[in-house]
């Protein structure tokens, strides 16, 4: 095993100052992984890794063999082989746990924010494991069940603030946004769409002071006028995430990053896409094929090709080869996919410095999911520039 860092060290000792059993919460980037692999050689008891997903369950997989040439039991994806470290995802943990949940002394919640579901949970409750880790970057939840997972893991053993990762565990970068406008057409359509469900909603409120979004997706599955006004929000969301100044946007920042890594973030497998047959390049979407992905990732991490474009799939816990410069053209406002797309760039590599664009349609309602994104603590004490 590779000496850990000392923020790294640091956040071993915390958790096993906290009784081995407790939350550790680093950035995406700073190497959460190995600090699992020595609570593991610390606790020395069999261990059972939960990842959110079956390709982060595959990673960990070959992380381990990797790491300690141990070949690792692999519960889920139809595959139910038990050893002394197996990996499984939540879902198949939630299924078997009654039938292995004694079986295990260390219980690892890989992006441990999914656990508090209401399924989900019970991976935690129905396992007698003492010795429990939770990982992530981002545990709040808006549903606000990240606080069950004080018992269901433990307290908050460690915790790192994005800011004090820069310049050591991750490296030193600035936010360029930059402002792009809709085409006529396009603001035609967005402002006929926008006044659609703004009027919908307005005479729901008549009756109902308190009608939201949610009532409007409930009512959507019997009332014609609902669905039409929700169906004119989602044709909204499209019109930002692809309209067609951004594609512009991409090609100058290509070219003044010519020769450089580059991760391109889109807001929805079109505008992904869009981008890939726009620029033949290749793209991860939640439906690539595991043989499909690896290559790809092998293929960026060799330097086969400098741009690789992602939807939301490479957000969460993927490993991901060192880019130096990433484009957001779209997305959610939470302030977690912020931090975790932040982190594909901020590996550490000597002293260069990363860029993460911004690419937001100007008077739209984009430019409030990136403000929404600005308040996570990972855009503290950050150079933000507005081109």
């Amino acid at each position: 095993m590779p000496e850990l860092r000392p923020e790294q060290a640091e956040a071993l000792a915390a958790w096993v100052q906290a009784g081995r059993r407790g939350q550790i919460i680093m950035p995406t980037g700073t190497g959460k992984t190995e600090v699992a692999f020595a609570t593991m050689a610390e606790a020395k008891v069999a261990t059972l890794i939960v990842a959110p997903v079956r390709d982060l369950m595959y990673q960990w997989h070959r992380r381990i063999l990797a790491t300690f040439g141990y070949d690792a039991g692999i519960v889920g994806d139809n595959l139910f082989d038990i050893r002394p470290v197996t990996v499984t995802t939540y879902d198949s943990a939630y299924i078997h746990m009654d039938k292995m949940g004694a079986g295990f002394g260390l219980l690892v919640f890989d992006e441990e924010h999914h656990l508090p579901g209401k399924c989900r949970r019970e991976a935690a409750i129905l396992s007698t494991a003492p010795l429990r880790l939770g990982l992530t970057a981002t545990p709040e939840r808006s549903d606000g069940l990240h606080a069950d997972l004080d018992w269901l893991i433990g307290p908050v053993a460690y915790r790192m603030p994005f800011h004090k990762a820069k310049g050591s565990a991750l490296a030193d970068f600035d936010v360029v946004r930059i402002p792009v406008a809709l085409n006529d057409d396009e603001q035609v359509i967005y402002d006929h769409c926008s006044r659609t469900v703004r009027q919908f909603i307005a005479s729901r409120r008549k009756d109902l002071p308190n009608y939201a979004w949610q009532d409007l997706c409930k009512e959507s599955g019997t009332d014609p006028e609902a669905r039409h006004a929700q169906k004119s929000y989602y044709l909204k969301q499209s019109i930002e995430n692809r309209a067609a100044e951004k594609l512009r946007v991409l090609e100058d920042i290509f070219r003044l990053h010519n020769g450089q890594q580059i991760l391109v973030f889109a807001g929805s497998n079109a505008m992904a896409i869009e981008v890939s047959r726009r620029f033949l390049l290749p793209t991860i979407l939640s439906h690539t094929r595991k043989r499909e992905r690896l290559a790809v990732l092998e293929g960026f991490a060799k330097g086969l090709f400098s741009v690789l474009v992602a939807n939301r799939v490479l957000d969460e816990g993927v490993d991901v080869p060192e880019a130096k410069v990433a484009v957001v053209i779209g997305g959610q406002g939470s302030t977690r996919q912020a931090t975790q797309r932040l982190g594909r760039v901020l590996r550490r590599s000597g002293n260069s410095r990363a860029t993460l664009y911004e690419v937001v349609c100007e008077d739209t309602k984009e430019v409030e999911r990136s403000r929404k994104r600005r308040r996570s603590d990972a855009y503290e004490r950050t150079l933000h520039r507005r081109v």
